[in-house]
């Protein structure tokens, strides 16, 4: 009897995943749908600790080794508890993008342990398909974990310089096929020891992971975080095959689908193809700027004050305010809530232009606002935003740079050309709150910058929107 409550313990936690998913859509529903999908994933490790059986030597015994297993909840949950609780928000996306290489770790060690019983032709429950499922399961596992690794160094500050090795395409190509043709020479060739091979394999993985992130650039970070979430949740429906559990196999294909329809969504946002953010990246990291133009003539960079800025927004009609990562390193999401409020209290009609690769992961801009509270409708995507910046009086643009850049329309030669970007230089006056006049993540210039329209609000996001705020207060 037990399999069946084991069964339905199982449908009950797959229903709660996707119920979970789907709450995660939007801000307002998302910490529900995360506490539901928790809660499913509890009913899993529970029905699979207490209700799974096996047949030893004729008798029917459970899990076994529960010390172990509890001492590794325990520790865990201990370790995630007080790391989620201590993570700024400035640093979620290389949160995010630990999980992601947890995940795919998890999935290389149970390859790399069960390839042994896997290749024994001997066994009698060895087959063909399982095998390749296990070494699919190590490779697709191991790189997702390198490149994880990779990736939270690049976000964490670690890693500051983006890595393009010589002949780059050709080194990552050739690799990638050595993977597929030692992979298809273990599968279809009986080795007697493959350990080595296996090893040898792993190794491959690791390396692969490693390079297809070092080069890639900030402004793609968030494309490759989605597509590394989809690879950790493949990795895991692969070791859900090989142990035949479904709730395994059910949650790796949810995570694995909407991690890659998300990144074909981010992909269109930027109107790039996934090959050309993995094999074409950009993205330099941001040194200083010089401020003349190709001709060497000096470009005017108009500078305004806080007291100057507040003015003009509080007897502005529209104001559109452009969130970017910059935002999020001040921690100014707060204090730009109240001074939104404060202008809609005077009669301003204020909205937030999101950007879908604006921040460092997938939906950064949204999860920073919402835990400011601004209300959901007030965040509106770049495709609606567009339109209305024509009739827009002030764009305050706080931290963003690349994803405002008019050289994506206009300038063939850069490297962010064809882009879809927020088009704020159709407003009528646009304000920027930047600390210097540092490039973008695409090491570019922004025309932005100099155009005639624009006046530059210098210092630190929270610091520069606490002295709007304050001037606002004295009028």
């Amino acid at each position: 009897m037990t399999e069946y409550y084991l069964e339905i313990a199982y449908i009950v936690a797959i229903v709660l995943f996707m119920m979970g998913l789907k709450k995660l859509g939007h801000p307002q529903t998302a910490q529900k749908g995360n506490l539901q999908a928790g809660i499913g994933m509890g009913i899993a490790i529970l029905a699979t600790l207490f209700l799974f059986t096996k047949k030893v030597d004729g008798d029917i015994v459970g899990i076994g080794n529960y010390e172990w297993i509890a001492g590794g909840i325990v520790l865990g949950a201990i370790i995630g508890w007080f790391t989620a609780k201590k993570v700024a928000m400035t640093a979620m996306p290389q949160m995010v993008s630990l999980f992601n290489g947890m995940g795919g770790a998890c999935s290389a060690f149970i390859g790399l342990i069960e390839f042994g019983g896997a290749m024994d032709t001997e066994a009698v429950n060895y087959s063909v398909l399982n095998y390749t499922t296990v070494l699919a399961c190590l490779v697709v596992g191991t790189l997702t974990f390198s490149g994880s690794m990779i990736a939270f160094m690049k976000l964490n500050g670690n890693m500051n310089k983006d890595i393009r090795l010589p002949y780059y395409n050709i080194l990552n190509t050739l690799i990638m096929i050595s993977l597929a043709g030692l992979t298809m020479c273990l599968i279809l060739h009986n080795i007697t020891d493959a350990t080595m091979w296996i090893y040898i394999l792993f190794g491959l993985s690791l390396i692969y992971g490693i390079l297809f992130v070092i080069p890639i650039g900030g402004a793609d970070m968030p494309v490759v975080i989605s597509l590394l979430n989809s690879l950790s949740g493949i990795a895991a429906a692969l070791a859900g095959f090989i142990y035949g559990n479904n709730v395994m196999i059910i949650g790796g294909i949810l995570v694995g689908a909407s991690g890659t329809i998300l990144t074909i969504a981010m992909c269109e946002g930027m109107n790039r193809p996934l090959t050309n953010v993995i094999f074409g990246a950009f993205g330099g990291g941001g040194g200083g700027s010089s401020v003349t133009g190709a001709d060497g003539t000096a470009k005017i960079v108009k500078e305004a004050s806080a007291s100057d800025v507040a003015v003009m927004m509080n007897y502005s009609q529209s104001v559109v305010m452009v969130p970017g990562y910059g935002l999020a390193v001040a921690q100014a999401q707060h204090i730009m809530a109240e001074f939104q409020q404060m202008l809609e209290a005077n009669g301003v009609d204020v909205k937030y232009a999101i950007h879908p690769v604006a921040g460092r992961m997938p939906g950064h801009m949204n999860v920073l606002l919402a835990e400011a509270n601004v209300e959901y409708d007030k965040l509106i995507e770049m495709d609606d935003i567009n339109p209305k910046f024509p009739t827009t009086d002030v764009v305050l643009i706080v931290g963003a740079n690349d994803v405002v850049n008019p050289a994506a329309n206009t300038d063939p030669n850069s490297p962010i050309f064809g882009m879809p970007i927020l088009e704020v230089e159709q407003a009528s006056k646009i304000i920027i709150v930047k600390r210097s006049m540092s490039t973008g993540y695409a090491g570019i210039d922004n025309e932005l910058f100099f155009n005639d329209k624009t006046s530059m609000l210098f210092g630190d996001a929270k610091k520069v929107i606490t002295d709007l705020v304050g001037e606002l207060k004295n009028m």
